[in-house]
């Protein structure tokens, strides 16, 4: 077992680590989770954390009740996006969670518009409140969606359910982003948070972390290659994996039934 971790400090995020799963809590509860006050730059800065963290083998994304995230902070008014400074990007933040080698549960507790959405849309597995309201609602701002979402939707979606969104800046509930094809599970709000441990801890506790960090490359990759370069990429992957001790204990420890004991990181 990993013994205790020194967890970074954030004034915008809380962070823990309990049995290999590291929470990322969105902590502006007075602004509802609104990305502004540096929370760009340090959430970023946690995604690298848990990226290096040997202690961390998933991570979830959540806010603090009872918003998951309003998107951008709008506390500047009229002005919130006519002074994009030196260095802006569209990006959302500089370390997107896709890039994480770590699963990256995003537990979409409450509401969760614009850069909030897009920003969900960037992990690896979503669960939804039922009865929050998301959207990417920047063309009602007279901007646009940012965070990659214009390449991300359409993948997720479809073109047809991708221009619904990124063109009408609609909203709706977690029954319809589930319908849509946004996450995978809907739930009542105290129960999504938990649900997304649940699922963090089976994947911390049985999945080999060296095979997990590699599907997730190749699910993300596989966006921009064709059917052939999937299968040369996985042959190279299972290569790979089998020099490993895990490709024996995956074995083992099912055939003993018990938990296995990985040592690939």
């Amino acid at each position: 077992m990993v013994g205790p971790v020194e967890l970074p400090v954030y004034r915008t995020l809380q962070t823990a680590v309990d049995r290999g799963v590291a929470t990322i809590t969105l902590n502006r509860p007075h602004r509802r989770n609104a990305v502004g006050d540096g929370m760009r730059e340090e959430l970023a800065d946690a995604y690298l954390w848990c990226d290096r963290a040997d202690a961390v083998r998933v991570v979830v994304l959540t806010g603090a009740p009872p918003a998951f995230c309003a998107g951008a902070d709008l506390s500047a008014g009229e002005l919130t996006f006519t002074d994009p400074g030196p260095t802006f990007s569209a990006a959302g933040i500089d370390v997107a969670a896709w890039t994480v080698s770590k699963p990256v549960i995003a537990a979409v507790n409450g509401h969760a518009i614009g850069l909030g959405l897009t920003l969900a849309l960037q992990c690896d597995i979503r669960y939804f409140a039922a009865d929050a309201q998301y959207g990417v609602v920047q063309v009602r701002r007279g901007m646009v969606g940012d965070a990659y979402s214009h390449w991300v939707l359409p993948r997720l979606v479809g073109l047809s359910n991708a221009a619904e969104i990124l063109l009408g800046g609609v909203t709706f509930d977690g029954h319809r982003a589930v319908a849509l094809g946004l996450g995978s599970r809907v739930l009542d709000a105290d129960e999504v948070l938990a649900a997304a441990h649940e699922l963090a801890h089976d994947i911390a506790d049985n999945a080999a972390p060296a095979s997990v960090a590699a599907s997730k490359r190749l699910l993300w990759d596989s966006f921009d290659l064709g059917r052939a370069a999937v299968g040369a990429r996985e042959t190279e992957i299972h290569l790979a994996l089998m020099r490993h001790d895990d490709a024996r204990e995956g074995v083992r420890a099912f055939m003993e039934r018990r938990r296995p004991r990985w040592t690939g990181k």
